[in-house]
Formats: structure tokens, sequence, C-alpha cells
């Protein structure tokens, strides 16, 4: 008797809205393909080695873009109006997966557990979501990017920013253009620094894990004129860079700032209003699970008498 597999650790049921698959979210991934149904509220180019931010309104769609070919971009999201609420990738992993597409959603850290922003489309990820996914929930597998013939994937939720203290620790030099100081350098006209970046979503990425279980990273195979999108469930605000690693092809610790350098290319960011109103119809943003304990502790007893302070 063969063992059996073991099932996903976090499951949730069909009608929990973990899953972003209700017409819902179909008519709001349908937008992409109507230039009139949205209205463009922003947009600029990230050069390469550099970062930028922005706030995305809540129920505004954000399309990430590479606009000459492949180049990755490392991704933190924080709550706009509260920058402790930001996404957890460890959690987005465990409920979605390691490699996220259309129908994920980006959830934020404990104690307010919610999507930040659901992904409503993703070329490398078959399109829209009603061309990924069908009514059952279930993704085509004949349309999206798949895995690699060593197991990667792209959008990857394992890994994190390159840092300029990893690069020292490896054996590099001094280098001020890694993600973690291109995102610290982008949000500090937020009130933000180096101690509010997180670990990110690599788009455009492919990475995956070897047969010892170590981290690798692939090229990516984004062409000019992929794209990643998502709406925003509440006020965002949203910092990507352009990372210096280009599309990875020549990825190293040694002295190869050159080599990669030859590989990067900006991003596109473009943020979206929804023409119609009504595709909006239901929504509203989502709220955190709604826990009243206090982690097992308890008030110490008063004393009979009352007690007085000094």
């Amino acid at each position: 008797m063969s063992a059996r597999r073991p099932p996903p650790a976090y499951t949730a049921p069909p009608d929990s809205g973990v899953h972003a698959t209700s017409q819902l979210y179909r008519s709001i991934s349908e937008t992409a393909s109507s230039p009139s149904a949205r209205i463009p509220k922003e947009s600029f180019t990230i050069r390469p080695c550099s970062a930028q931010a922005w706030v995305v309104p809540a129920g505004h769609i954000c399309r990430l873009t590479t606009p000459k070919g492949p180049q990755v971009g490392d991704l933190n999201i924080w709550n706009a109006n509260n920058p402790r609420e930001r996404m957890w990738a460890a959690r987005t992993r465990q409920i979605h997966a390691t490699h996220v597409s259309v129908g994920d959603r980006l959830w934020s850290n404990l104690p307010y557990l919610r999507p930040l922003v659901t992904i409503t489309g993703d070329s490398l990820g078959g399109g829209q979501l009603h061309d990924v996914l069908g009514p059952d929930g279930k993704r085509n597998p004949d349309v999206v990017f798949g895995t690699t013939q060593f197991g990667g994937r792209v959008h990857d939720l394992m890994g994190t920013r390159c840092d300029p203290y990893v690069n020292l620790l490896m054996g590099g030099e001094t280098f001020d253009f890694h993600c973690h100081s291109n995102l610290t350098r982008s949000v500090v006209p937020y009130g933000l620094t180096e101690l509010d970046v997180h670990d990110v979503l690599n788009v455009f990425q492919v990475t995956g894990l070897d047969e010892e279980g170590k981290y690798f990273m692939e090229t990516s195979p984004a062409k000019a004129g992929e794209y990643f999108e998502f709406f925003a469930e509440v006020d965002v605000l949203c910092a990507l860079s352009a990372c210096p690693g280009g599309d990875l092809s020549n990825w190293g610790w040694d002295d190869k700032e050159s080599d990669m350098g030859s590989t990067c290319r900006p991003l596109g960011v473009a943020v979206y209003q929804l023409a119609d109103d009504k595709v909006l119809e239901g929504w509203k943003a989502p709220e955190s699970p709604k826990y009243k304990g206090m982690h097992g502790m308890q008030m110490p007893p008063r004393e009979e008498d009352g007690y007085v302070g000094h």
C-alpha cells in the first residue's frame, strides 16, 4: 500500500472568501480587456536599480509591467493609513502557494490578517481570472506559465529582497542599490524607514527549491509588455524595486555588477479607477477575524478595598 500524500496544511471552505473567485472579481478582472472600463489615474516608469513608492486607493486597480523585456521586481505593500499592517509573505504562501497568480490574495500580518490586495490579472499566469480559473475555482493548466524543467515557478513568495548586508556576508562588495536599499529610499517620503521594509513578492521572478531544499532562481520569462495586476482591498502604500539582478540571467555573488547591469530593464506602474461603479456592487473592504481573546493572559486581580495610585 503506497503512502498517502499529505494534504495542504491550510484549506478553507469554498464560501470562506479566502480565494477571490466570485463573479465580483471576475468582473473586475474583465475590465482589463476594455480600455473604456478603466480611468487612468497615475502611471510612471521605475528605472533600473531604483524604486518608487505610491498609493493605490481602495477599489482601484494597479498594473505592474515589463515595458522593455524581462526584469524582476521586489514588491512591498502596507496599509496606507496604518503601516504597522503590511503584507505577510509567509502566511500568504501557506494560505495560497509559494508562487501566486490570479485569484490569490496578499494577506496582512497579525493581528490584522486580511487581504490587502487581490490578484486579478497576470499575463504569465494566463491573463484574466475567467481565462485561468473555471467555475469550480480550479486552474486551467493549459494557459499558465507552469513549472520549468527544474521545478521553478513565477511570482515568488519564498525568497526576499537582496540587501547590502547579505552581499557582504557572501563575499561581495559594498553596493547601495540592492532592492532593500532601493525600497528604503523610496518610502522615506512617506515617513517610513528601513525597519518598515519587509519580505517581498518577487514579481516576474522564477524560483524553486532543489533536491536539497536550497533556493534557486532562473532567468525571468517575461517578454516586453507582460503584466501583473491587483485590486486594492484597502488604501495601500506600495513600493517596487527594479532589482539590480535584472532578469537574473547573470546573477552571482562575485564581482558581477557589470554583467548583471547589462540585463537590467525598467518596470512600469499604472493605477486605474473603474469607470462603472456598478462593477463594485456588493464589495466592501475586508475585515480582520473577530478574535477577542487576550492570548491566555489575564489582568491581575484588584484588591477588594480598591487600588489607590500614587
